[in-house]
């Protein structure tokens, strides 16, 4: 398993993460499987694993605790805040009061005494990221976690997270994690390159994008069956109009990919390992075999013939559907912001 540089924090991970969203009640339920695949992971050189409290409602990250287990000093941890964690109007949020109660809910479920990389699933609009980042800071400075991070972050958002540490002597954020793959390119135009100016480590998440590029969604075929469909029906459903680009992406990548001797899997893992902002992209199996379909994709360098190939596919900067952005800001979906009243 190859290991690259951490953005400039000095820590070295693998080229690969291990995401652990599928392992609970969203996914794969069984705790000892999903305990074995984890340890699995670790065991082929996997150092990075990823999970968040709201997988599964804190169950994900009682199970990579379990997993985890004699083996702490091993893994770069890290995990993730802000979605809602049952009734309560604060029960959610980057406020600095439901950080400072999540951390210790999120230290005991992994069953560790700090966290490696603790990161901001989703930027907040009404909370001062000053806010944010002075929690965060303060549990640094306890000892609590190492480094903190931000998820699919606007571009804008992570310039201002980087100024406002720097101006008012916060820790900065290391690393940003969003969704990025062959048929969601979009971060290509400014994250990836702000990230760059930055010296950020970026761990994008759903490099498979949800599945798509799998090898399961073919045009003719049935509708394939997830937890993930079922959840999101619109990004899954092969009979929608807005997935339609996406199902002839996937016809001419699996063509591409049988042209270069490689899985359609190992073709979409390689894209995204070969950028040279990526860190590391997070893979999100569910089962064993998932698992090792993918490990292979470690070592993998694509020629450029093949991603010239890859860009008359999919442009660069495109998503082929912007449901696959992973967040829309509020200025888009809150019509008052856009309307005088």
């Amino acid at each position: 398993m190859p290991y690259r540089p951490f953005g400039r924090t000095g820590v070295k991970v693998s080229s690969l993460a291990l995401g652990t969203m599928m392992f609970g009640q969203r996914g794969n339920p069984d705790h000892d499987d999903s305990v074995r695949i984890i340890r699995h992971a670790v065991d082929a050189g996997i150092n990075l694993v990823d999970t968040a409290d709201v997988y599964s409602q804190g169950e994900s990250e009682v199970i990579v605790g379990k997993a985890l287990k004699g083996r702490r000093d091993d893994v770069f941890l890290a995990t993730k805040f802000h979605g809602r964690m049952g009734e309560g109007v604060n029960r959610f949020g980057n406020s600095r009061r439901w950080i400072f109660q999540e951390v210790e809910h999120s230290l005991t479920r992994l069953q560790t005494d700090w966290i490696d990389l603790y990161q901001v699933h989703r930027p907040e609009d009404d909370t001062d990221v000053d806010e944010t980042l002075g929690a965060l800071s303060d549990l640094v400075h306890q000892g609590k976690i190492r480094y903190l991070g931000t998820s699919t972050f606007e571009p804008s958002g992570i310039v201002e997270a980087q100024w406002v540490a720097e101006r008012r002597g916060r820790e900065r954020p290391v690393a940003e994690q969003p969704p990025y793959s062959l048929l969601a390119r979009g971060i290509e135009r400014e994250v990836l390159p702000t990230a760059q100016r930055y010296d950020l480590a970026v761990i994008p998440w759903s490099p498979l994008a949800g599945g798509w590029l799998t090898g399961r969604f073919r045009a003719g075929g049935p509708q394939p069956s997830s937890s993930r469909s079922g959840s999101q029906p619109s990004r899954f459903d092969i009979a929608a109009p807005e997935n339609a680009a996406k199902l002839e992406a996937v016809e001419a990548l699996s063509e591409l990919a049988d042209q270069a001797g490689l899985s359609l899997i190992h073709l979409a893992l390689a894209f995204v390992l070969g950028h040279p902002a990526v860190t590391a992209p997070i893979i999100g199996p569910r089962t064993l075999e998932q698992l090792e379909s993918q490990l292979g994709a470690a070592d993998l360098r694509l020629s450029p013939d093949v991603l010239d190939a890859i860009d008359k596919i999919v442009p660069p900067g495109i998503n082929l559907s912007e449901r696959d952005a992973g967040y829309q800001p509020p200025s888009l979906v809150d019509p008052s912001r856009r309307r005088r009243g």
